[in-house]
C-alpha cells in the first residue's frame, strides 16, 4: 500500500510547518525521513495518521483520497510516534492485550499475536512488569509492538531507536528491514548512520521544504564537488611531491597534512586521479604505501543541506 503526498502545507499561526512538500513512498520501501527539529517531520507524520488536518494539498493511501475515507484508511497504519504515550500503570502483556482488542484484532487471534509481538521486540521476560517499570529502552519495544501488532500495511515510526542500547538498535534495526521487504515504512531519526543502514531512499525537509530526495549514494553525488584522496608517498622530497601533484590536471588541492610522514590530502574532481598519482611514482621512483579515498559522509550533506 504506496503513500502518495501531493503540495501539502500546513500551518501554524503564520508559520509553515510544512510548505508545499511532494512525496511518494511504495509499497516495500524503507524511507529515511530527516531534518532537523522543527522541520515539519512529526507534523507530516500527523497527518498521514489523520491525527491532524492539512491547510491544503492531499494525501493518498493505497490511492484513496485520506480526508475521505481516514476511518478505513487508518486501520492500515501501525504509528510509533516520537514521544510515545504508554499506560505507564499496565503490565506489558496486558497492554497489548488492550491494543490488540482496539485494533480490531478476532478475539481467538489475540493470544498467538500478543505472543508473537513479546517475542520479536525481545520483551519475554518484561512482559508481566508494569511499563512504568521498564527503561525507556523497552519503553520503546513496548511502542513497537502496540504499532504493529495489527500487522499493517504502513508503518509511520518517529524515532524507533530512541532509548535503546546498541545491541537493541541492532536487533530493531533488523526488524525494521524485514517489515520493510512487505511493508510502506517512513523512519524518522535523527541517528543518520542508522539510515543508511536501514533504508532505501532518504527524503530531507528543512523549514518545511523539500531540499533533497535520494539514496545516500546519489545525495553523496550530488553535493560533493570533490573527492578526498590521503595518500603517503616515500622517497622523496615532501615539497617536490606536492608540486608534482597539484600539477596534475584532476587535483584541484593538495594538502600537506604531515610533512615527516609525507602525507598528503589530494581533493579531486575526476576518479582518475588515482591512476595519475600511481604513475607519478613511478616515474619518480617514489613508493606510493598508501592511498585511501574518503567518501562524503551522509552527516556532512545533512549539515550543508540544513544549515541555511
Amino acid at each position: 500500500m504506496d503513500i502518495v503526498i501531493e503540495n501539502l502545507t500546513k500551518r501554524y499561526g503564520s508559520q509553515k510547518a510544512v510548505d508545499n512538500i511532494s512525496l511518494k513512498v511504495a509499497t516495500g520501501e524503507i524511507l529515511g525521513f530527516l531534518g532537523p527539529n522543527g522541520a515539519g517531520k512529526t507534523t507530516t507524520l500527523k497527518i498521514i495518521t489523520s491525527f491532524i488536518a492539512a491547510d491544503e494539498g492531499k494525501v493518498y493511501i493505497g490511492g484513496k483520497l485520506l480526508s475521505d475515507n481516514y476511518n478505513e484508511l487508518k486501520k492500515h497504519i501501525g504509528y510509533l510516534s516520537e514521544n510515545n504515550p504508554l499506560y505507564q500503570d499496565m503490565p506489558v502483556i496486558d497492554f497489548l492485550n488492550f491494543c490488540a482488542k482496539i485494533q480490531g484484532i478476532e478475539t481467538s487471534r489475540i493470544h498467538n499475536r500478543v505472543n508473537e509481538m513479546i517475542r520479536i521486540t525481545g520483551l519475554k521476560r518484561e512482559q508481566h512488569k508494569k511499563i512504568g517499570e521498564l527503561s525507556k529502552g523497552y519503553q520503546q519495544r513496548v511502542g513497537l509492538a502496540q504499532a504493529i501488532i495489527h500487522d499493517p500495511e504502513i508503518l509511520l515510526l518517529d524515532e524507533p531507536t530512541s532509548g535503546l542500547d546498541p545491541n537493541q538498535i541492532v536487533e530493531i534495526r533488523k526488524l525494521i528491514r524485514e517489515l520493510g521487504s512487505e511493508k510502506t515504512v517512513i523512519l524518522s531519526t535523527h541517528i543518520l548512520p542508522e539510515v543508511e543502514a536501514t533504508c532505501d531512499r532518504i527524503f530531507i525537509i528543512n523549514k518545511g521544504k523539500i531540499v533533497a530526495d535520494g539514496t545516500a549514494e546519489s545525495l553523496r553525488n550530488q553535493s560533493r564537488s570533490s573527492d578526498l584522496i590521503k595518500v603517503k608517498i616515500e622517497d622523496g622530497e615532501p615539497d617536490q611531491i606536492y608540486n608534482s601533484i597539484k600539477s596534475l590536471p584532476s587535483v584541484s588541492i593538495v594538502e600537506l597534512a604531515d610533512r615527516k610522514l609525507n602525507r598528503f590530502d589530494i581533493h579531486c574532481a575526476d576518479k582518475n586521479v588515482k591512476r595519475e598519482i600511481f604513475r607519478l611514482c613511478v616515474e619518480h621512483n617514489w613508493v606510493l604505501t598508501e592511498m585511501i579515498p574518503f567518501e562524503t559522509k551522509l552527516e556532512d550533506i545533512f549539515h550543508d543541506l540544513t544549515m541555511n
